[in-house]
């Protein structure tokens, strides 16, 4: 059986308007999509450790000699915080605590206040961003951890302080690292 060229075109034409109207309907919502991109948070200081500069400050000229420096890099986010040090200029083959502290350096060593803690009140390595270190015979170490949290953008550390012994990992001292060392503003 023919179709008489009269219904084909009113077909065709009826097709290419249903097309059109498809088209140009409002797209359909994507389920479960996605309304803004993950939150990242980068924090990254570098420096030579000086007497007199808060930006990298030297407290204990005999653990951190003139020339020493660090430099660290944390990325936060997807529920992780990945903290990566490097240090050089230290003494060598010497074991050092180090840990991020709620405030910036100051002249004085307590001024960089206590240690950063994702759970307020709990000092523990999965809390705390410890980062203790040994330094090889010229005095340069490396260090990096990685911890299950993300910083909270209205909650950052301050700063990273290097301490004169590693850090306790238990008993009544757990946390503690003996005095401050040095101290890196954090950016």
């Amino acid at each position: 059986m023919r179709v008489p060229a009269f219904l084909l075109n009113l077909l065709t034409a009826a097709s290419a308007a249903a097309l059109v109207t498809a088209c140009s309907a409002p797209p359909v919502p994507l389920q479960n999509a996605k309304t803004a991109p993950e939150a990242v948070t980068n924090l990254n200081s570098s420096g030579e450790f000086f007497a007199d500069d808060t930006a990298a400050i030297a407290y204990d000229r005999k653990l951190a000699p003139e020339g020493a420096q660090a430099s660290l890099s944390i990325e936060s986010s997807a529920g992780q915080t990945r903290t990566s040090l490097v240090v050089e200029g230290l003494l060598p083959d010497r074991a050092y605590g180090a840990h991020l502290h709620t405030k910036p350096c100051g002249k004085k060593p307590d001024e960089a206040g206590p240690h950063f803690q994702h759970e307020q009140g709990e000092i523990s390595p999965e809390s705390e961003v410890w980062l203790d270190f040994t330094t090889d015979a010229e005095g340069a170490a490396r260090s990096s951890v990685r911890n299950d949290w993300a910083f909270d953008g209205a909650q950052l550390p301050g700063s990273l302080v290097i301490h004169a012994l590693p850090t306790e990992t238990s008993g009544p001292q757990v946390g503690q690292a003996g005095s401050r060392v040095a101290c890196l503003t954090l950016r």
